[in-house]
């Protein structure tokens, strides 16, 4: 007797990650050998922050399970670091720690049951965590020419559409892709929507501490603290994504304490709890402790000499690129070269990916991965891994850094020989076209 193979039909429309899957095709590539320009990955590749090594050395011995919600000491040391940050006082009570951001986005996806509203573009995971609920999504259409800001007009058609009483917009800022951020008046215009509209908002904040100089993060949970879910983590401004740790913060309201009280639920059936060591470690990053502060801020400034250094550089190729404010990504547009790209046979965003892959060698990500419509050339580039490839690379960057170096010089071909080889394969390209 044969026994037959039954799936669930909704993994038939889905494929793994994209991000996560360019990730190990270009280390496939670099494993035989080939040169590749990796922009396709948005990895903080700097080393683990020694106070953090030597916690998580100290605490290795803790092995017991810990609370679903978190560790006590670590909701508290969460609750006060946010309070600070944010400028809005946060209760342990609103705090939980999941293993990563994603898991806890997904969580709350799942205890909503809302139809989903997300902005174009958006990071990748989010409309697929809804299609694996069976949730409803619906992408807000944004322009280029408009620097694809959220537009509340587009919004409020889609919220009339909708016949589910739960609604769900998820916004990320810093943004992937984009790198631009949403300022004090574009929020307090959202959360005065949401508000009349009664639509809850997820705050995925993960980049709020990877910023451009002069750029002050702004989160909507100030505007709208009633109706609104903070997710952020470690991953990004502490280069340690591999840890899986994330918060949630929820609002202080009987809201905030059912939807806690249901995402516990989900945690104690799905991951129970973050690893202890991980968790007694994070205590340190959650410190505010002036020499990790100083690691964070070290880190962010490379990062912001990097990614303005690239566009800069695009810009003046003629390439259509988004404001650098936050994070370390770009979203690049070649709408512009159309003629020539038609002329190679590019005529979706994946067209374009995969030809500079192909011939340039360029990894990026195509912007239909992000809720972008297939024809609009738009491509996400991270500059965090260029010249970073290797182990050692990161810690020679961060030295060189550390001298007091001038950006100019930090940016050299000496210097940053990959980033800058890069940027001539781009220029080769756009020879091309």
């Amino acid at each position: 007797m044969k026994t037959q193979l039954t799936l669930n039909p909704v993994f038939g429309t889905l494929k793994p990650s994209s991000t996560l899957y360019i990730n190990e095709a270009v280390n496939e590539m670099w494993r035989q050998g080939e040169q590749v320009f990796h922009m396709g990955f948005g990895e903080s590749r700097f080393n683990v922050f020694d106070g953090l090594k030597e916690s998580l050395a100290i605490h290795a011995d803790k092995k017991s399970y810990l609370p679903a919600r978190g560790l006590p000491e670590l909701t508290d040391a969460v609750a006060n670091y946010y309070s600070v940050k944010l400028e809005q006082p946060f209760s342990p009570k609103q705090v939980l720690v999941g293993p990563g951001s994603k898991s806890i986005i997904y969580g709350l996806q799942m205890v909503l049951g809302a139809d989903v509203f997300l902005p174009s573009p958006s990071w990748v995971s989010y409309a697929p965590q809804a299609q694996l609920l069976g949730n409803k999504h619906f992408y807000i259409p944004s322009s280029v020419e408009n620097d694809y800001k959220l537009d509340l007009s587009e919004l409020d058609q889609l919220v009339k559409n909708s016949d589910n009483p739960s609604k769900l917009l998820i916004i990320n800022t810093p943004n992937n892709p984009t790198g631009q951020m949403m300022s004090s008046a574009e929020l307090t215009q959202l959360a005065a929507y949401c508000r009349d509209n009664n639509i809850v908002v997820l705050s995925d904040e993960i980049y709020f501490e990877v910023t451009q100089p002069g750029q002050k993060h702004q989160s909507i949970s100030k505007y709208y603290p009633e109706g609104s879910i903070v997710c952020g983590g470690l991953s990004k401004h502490f280069s340690i994504g591999g840890w899986r740790l994330g918060i949630g913060l929820f609002p202080q309201n009987e809201f905030g304490e059912a939807l806690m009280s249901k995402m516990v639920t989900f945690a104690s059936e799905t991951w129970s709890g973050v690893a202890a060591p991980i968790q007694y470690a994070a205590l340190t990053a959650y410190s505010l402790e002036p020499e990790v502060e100083q690691y964070v801020a070290d880190c962010r400034t490379i990062h912001s000499i990097r990614t303005k250094y690239c566009h800069e550089a695009l810009s003046k190729l003629g390439v259509s690129c988004s404001r650098a404010e936050g994070a370390f990504y770009i979203a690049v547009n070649f709408d512009q070269f159309r003629p020539g790209l038609n002329a190679l046979d590019i005529v979706t965003s994946s067209d374009l990916a995969k030809h500079l892959l192909d011939h340039y060698r360029i990894a990026t990500l195509p912007g239909l991965d992000f809720g972008l419509p297939e024809d609009v050339m738009t491509l996400r580039l991270s500059t965090s891994y260029l010249d970073m490839e290797q182990v050692n690379d990161s810690q020679n960057i961060f030295d060189l850094f550390k001298t007091g170096i001038s950006a100019a010089e930090f940016m050299s071909v000496t210097n940053h020989p990959v980033t800058n080889a890069a940027l001539e394969a781009f220029e080769k390209f756009i020879s091309s076209l």
